[in-house]
């Protein structure tokens, strides 16, 4: 049986996954990252960040969303590589920690902050395709790490009871770099990579609402206006990756150039002070090195010191 063609994970995300008769989706793919069957998402967060048109032609798309656990999960798709990613990605996440922190609250109602980065890119080095960050305290003679508590109350008791649980407030980062995805499905959340590299559910997936995704991401659901949006999208997406993958070429062909060029002046000096340190002419030194009067003049003067 031939598995559906589903659009870009991205594009659903611009415009399919932001209605809440689709949170399914979504919730499938973070109960499979975060390892918890339990999360439920309440709504959709404003992000300044994210265009509000289906149409532009950006290559990033991000969605910021509130779990039933009251924790900011900051969802980030990026097709192509972007200078000092890493530093944009701690400028999202604190900037919504302190729009989302209310004046009138002390600090203990801090935001927790998920960050989940899907990257069409390779970043940096390394094999794994999934890679997971946080803030930890570690003592600098012992190595064990700090451990901080606080009381959270039990729902659901005949009498207040609490219990002691570990204090988690620091942004957590995740790291998904496609491209590194060998389509070999070992867990629950590879079944959902394999959805962002091939556009398709593999065979034998059982991830929670994995096939709610098949469903609603089926380009065959698509009206005609929707279709005609979404080619335009790919269009733009292909058109801007040219543009990049030319403007990296033409860098790497300059950066030859140049450093051939440099290859060849310094030949050109290693001459000339040769020529020099056996008492030849400047006229002759010129004809062989190509350099200027200056510049052999400079080089008398060195080679005097």
């Amino acid at each position: 049986m031939p598995h559906k063609k589903l659009i870009r994970f991205d594009w659903a995300m611009k415009s399919l996954l932001r209605d809440k008769a689709n949170f399914e989706v979504l919730e499938g793919f973070l109960c499979a990252l975060l390892e918890d069957d339990n999360v439920k998402i309440l709504n959709i967060l404003e992000s300044e960040t994210n265009p509000k048109d289906e149409d532009d032609k950006f290559i990033r798309v991000d969605l910021l969303v509130l779990d039933s656990q009251n924790r900011k999960i900051y969802i980030e798709i990026q097709n192509t590589r972007e200078t000092d990613y890493l530093e944009s990605l701690l400028y999202a996440t604190s900037k919504i920690i302190v729009e989302h922190q209310k004046l009138s609250k002390d600090f203990s109602d801090v935001s927790k902050v998920i960050s989940i980065s899907i990257l069409y890119f390779n970043l940096g080095l390394g094999e794994d395709y999934i890679y997971y960050g946080t803030t930890k305290f570690t003592g600098v003679n012992t190595g064990e790490p700090l451990i901080i508590r606080k009381r959270e109350e039990i729902p659901n008791s005949l009498e207040p009871k609490y219990k002691m649980v570990d204090k988690q407030i620091f942004p957590e980062y995740y790291l998904i770099t496609v491209e590194r995805y060998k389509n070999i499905i070992k867990k629950r959340i590879d079944e959902w990579i394999y959805i962002f590299k091939n556009n398709e559910v593999a065979e034998g997936s059982v991830s929670k609402n994995i096939d709610k995704a098949e469903q609603i991401l089926s380009e065959i659901n698509m009206s005609e206006a929707e279709r005609k949006r979404y080619e335009k999208y790919l269009v733009n997406l292909l058109r801007d990756a040219d543009v990049l993958k030319t403007a990296r070429t033409e860098g790497k062909n300059e950066g030859k150039n140049e450093g051939k060029k440099e290859g060849k002046k310094e030949r050109s000096i290693e001459i000339a002070l040769e020529m020099i340190a056996d008492d030849e002419p400047s006229e002759k030194i010129k004809k062989y090195t190509q350099l200027s009067d200056q510049e052999i003049e400079e080089l008398r003067k060195q080679a005097k010191k």
